[in-house]
């Protein structure tokens, strides 16, 4: 199915499922949103090989089906009986992927947390079409109306895309699914005891995720991803991956839970919590280690300068990153052979980043020849190649910078939407941040994955931003009901007006 008024139809319902205030509105749009992007993509890969032994043997196909719903209603029925099961099972599936091929390529799906959002969806969705309309649902603000428009741009700027099978791989894998997950979540009563909870399965996971990697390490063997395997028989390191495909995208997971982490360990009075975590956080760092991924590193320096500023002093903080930034330029300009630069060549410069220079240049360029609206959404790797004249290889992850990626695609016009966008973002997470350890570590893991994507792909096609910004909300929203009520005027207190 390349036609796009079906792929604009789903991303204008999961638009709307984050503004629409109305309960049974907003859950007639979920569930079309969740039935839509499914039909949409079986309708695109229908003529595909992958199908072929669904299409030649249909009672397999029936018993698939079968199964995968019965799963999605048995979870559907544990999240409406027990609702704080929902964010518990979200974090639990956040980094297990399974590769699946979809129009050609080989895609890494998110397959256990499609599961969860459904059942989500349907625990959330059911009670408010039957009438059944709970009291806690929360006005959107501002911010869900620039992450609503965003959604819906992209749907729209992917009607004249040269690469609609992306556009369309990015709506249905990605943008559907994590805002039904950004709906669920920002509706959850987050108790002290479910951070907890949460964190514990997060810190958990992260430890047997570094272990594997431990083991590809020991063993030099890769369990996943045969571009990293060819690429650690050429280089005098080697790089891990465990089992996210890609050790960037590793090191990415790993540096959320680290903040996460260490914002318990820098808010926490219990000397032996501070040891748990201390140890925890040293196991992890050596598994960021074996990533060698440098955008992880940075990102992890800058949520930690975050952590630093809403803990103690926000100016300290912010002399403490310039300092390190000064540091950096100038060891790059006295001594670029330490660092294998030469300031005078765009190939040693490329080859400093991983080849992400050429693909800045490259993406500015695309921006340059169309300012406006953009070559379409999902259109930045084969108008590169086109532009560039390379192989597919080096425009496989965008322009490694998500701005010049947008801008590239969706122009201003796009650009403008992701930046205002990322502005309420920073003020509804960074808010009275500072009183509260959860929202201070939310705050810090999100500006550290948003740097992350400043080198790197992969914004809101990452559903850890999406729980990030889901978890974030809510805990915002509890917060100014706290607020409120500690504002309120006792029984008998006169109330004066302000002056």
């Amino acid at each position: 199915m390349d036609a796009p008024v079906p792929l604009i139809v789903a991303s204008l319902l999961a638009a709307a499922a984050i503004v629409l205030r109305a309960p049974r509105a907003r859950a007639s749009v979920m569930l079309g949103a969740l039935v839509l992007a499914p039909v949409i993509l079986v309708a695109h890969i229908s003529g595909t090989p992958q199908l072929r032994p669904l299409r030649d043997s249909p009672s397999l196909a029936v018993a698939a089906g079968a199964l995968g719903l019965i799963v999605v209603g048995l979870l559907a029925f544990l999240f409406h009986r027990r609702p704080q099961a929902l964010p518990v099972a979200a974090v639990a599936a956040l980094p297990f992927r399974v590769p699946i091929a979809a129009g050609g390529s080989t895609a890494n799906l998110l397959l256990p947390l499609y599961l969860v959002v459904a059942a989500g969806t349907l625990a959330h969705v059911v009670p408010r079409l039957r009438g059944d309309l709970p009291a806690e649902d929360r006005p959107p603000g501002a911010m869900e109306w620039a992450l609503g428009a965003y959604l819906a741009l992209y749907g729209v700027q992917a009607a004249y895309s040269a690469d609609f099978s992306r556009a369309l791989e990015n709506v249905v894998f990605f943008y559907v699914p994590f805002a039904l997950l950004f709906v669920a979540l920002r509706r959850v009563a987050w108790t002290p005891q479910l951070v907890r909870v949460c964190l514990g399965v997060l810190a958990g996971l992260a430890v047997a995720l570094a272990g594997i990697g431990f083991v590809e390490y020991a063993t030099r063997h890769i369990f996943l991803n045969p571009k990293v395997i060819a690429s650690n028989q050429l280089e005098s390191y080697f790089r891990v991956n465990s089992l996210f495909f890609d050790p960037n995208i590793f090191g990415r997971f790993l540096i959320v839970v680290m903040l996460l982490l260490s914002a318990w360990l820098l808010w926490s009075t219990r000397a032996r919590a501070v040891l748990a975590g201390a140890a925890i956080l040293a196991v992890l760092w050596g598994g960021l280690v074996l990533t060698f991924s440098q955008s992880s590193f940075v990102s992890l320096l800058v949520g930690l300068a975050v952590l630093g500023g809403l803990r103690w002093s926000a100016r300290w903080a912010a002399l403490a990153a310039a300092a390190a930034v000064v540091v950096a330029v100038a060891v790059v300009a006295i001594a670029p052979g330490a660092v294998r630069v030469d300031l005078n060549s765009s190939k040693s410069a490329d080859q400093a980043t991983s080849g992400r220079y050429a693909l800045i240049k490259g993406g500015a360029q695309l921006f340059a020849d169309r300012p406006i609206g953009g070559w379409g959404s999902g259109a930045f790797p084969r108008e590169y190649r086109r532009k560039e004249k390379v192989s597919a290889e080096r425009a496989t992850s965008a322009s490694h910078t998500i701005p010049l990626t947008i801008a590239a695609e969706q122009g201003v016009v796009g650009l403008a939407a992701y930046l205002a966008l990322l502005v309420l973002a920073f003020v509804r997470l960074f808010r009275g941040a500072r009183h509260s350890a959860a929202r201070a570590a939310i705050a810090a893991a999100f500006t550290a994955l948003l740097a992350h994507t400043m080198m790197y792909a992969a914004f809101l096609e990452d559903p850890l931003s999406w729980t990030l910004l889901g978890v974030g909300t809510a805990l915002a929203a509890q917060a100014a009901v706290g607020h409120r009520v500690r504002r309120a005027p006792a029984a008998g207190e006169r109330v004066t007006a302000p002056a």
